[in-house]
């Protein structure tokens, strides 16, 4: 069996929770289309984010589209709306992240948002900006480290853009080389990217997805367990250290069949098969 694309998740507001949906456009920079769009930043204009404040494990993405989205909590429901009362949203929306947070938060999105062509979101890494790929087996074998915890549980926690089914863990390993600058090309569908480097994680896959509560030793113990359980097929030469899982990607613009402007729609479904292609094989 090919493998196929079997989940895409945006994150319209980075750090909040996913949204999932059947189909996604690719942008220019090759970031998926509405993915951390919005960040919450504080008065220093840093991001307030699962790294640096817990709190954002309590406050829930309910809703998300083009005139608006609505956030909820302990406080309840925060309705945000930008066609209607621009103005007014943003000054209760100011209101209600400062009383949940206990400090001056501000929602604020891509000053590039309205402009599709090359907008980029917030992501992680501003020089891999592509969608970030696990495999199903992969994120259920880190279930088993952790005494069978529940898989949707483990999907949140690494916060993939997109999950593949019908390979076998870890098979994203083999989509990068031992050469940082050399991508190993692959398609999902019709649309040509780079697999570039296994994702490095942070502080946020230790903690629940919705209490903020940490597995203590969870670090520790997926290093162990990663460098135990690390194929063949991957480069160790990647791994400074064994926390990292998932595929960092990008736009593989050089194959694409035509430049944007005259083939705009790249389009990814959910069902669209992997593939690497030839010259990718090492």
């Amino acid at each position: 069996m090919m493998p196929r694309l079997s989940r895409i998740a945006i994150y319209p507001v980075k750090s909040l929770n996913p949204i999932y949906v059947d189909e996604v456009k690719v942008l220019e920079s090759g970031a998926l289309e509405n993915d951390r769009c919005f960040a919450l930043w504080d008065e220093q204009n840093k991001f307030v984010n699962g790294k640096r404040e817990p709190k954002v494990h309590h406050l829930r993405l309910t809703q998300f589209g083009k005139e608006g989205l609505t956030l909820d909590s302990h406080l309840g429901e925060l309705v945000v709306d930008w066609v209607e009362d621009p103005e007014i949203s943003d000054v209760v929306t100011e209101s209600y992240l400062k009383e949940f947070f206990g400090y001056r938060v501000t929602l604020y999105p891509n000053p590039a948002v309205a402009e599709p062509p090359g907008n980029p979101g917030f992501p992680d890494d501003l020089e891999l900006g592509g969608p970030t790929l696990v495999s199903s087996a992969s994120l259920k074998t880190v279930s088993d480290w952790f005494g069978g915890l529940p898989y949707e549980e483990t999907w949140l926690r690494f916060r993939a853009n997109l999950e593949i089914d019908d390979v076998p863990a870890f098979w994203e390993d083999q989509l990068y080389t031992a050469d940082r600058e050399q991508g190993i090309p692959f398609t999902i569908g019709r649309i040509p990217f780079l697999g570039m480097n296994p994702c490095a994680r942070c502080v946020v896959p230790t903690r629940h997805p919705e209490t903020g509560e940490t597995i203590a030793g969870f670090a520790k113990t997926f290093r162990t367990e990663r460098e135990r359980t690390l194929p063949e097929w991957a480069e160790r030469e990647r791994f400074d250290h064994y926390f990292r899982l998932a595929l960092n990607t990008i736009l593989n613009t050089d194959e694409l069949m035509a430049p944007t402007t005259i083939y705009p729609q790249l389009i990814l479904k959910v069902g669209d098969e992997i593939a690497i292609t030839p010259h990718g094989d090492r």
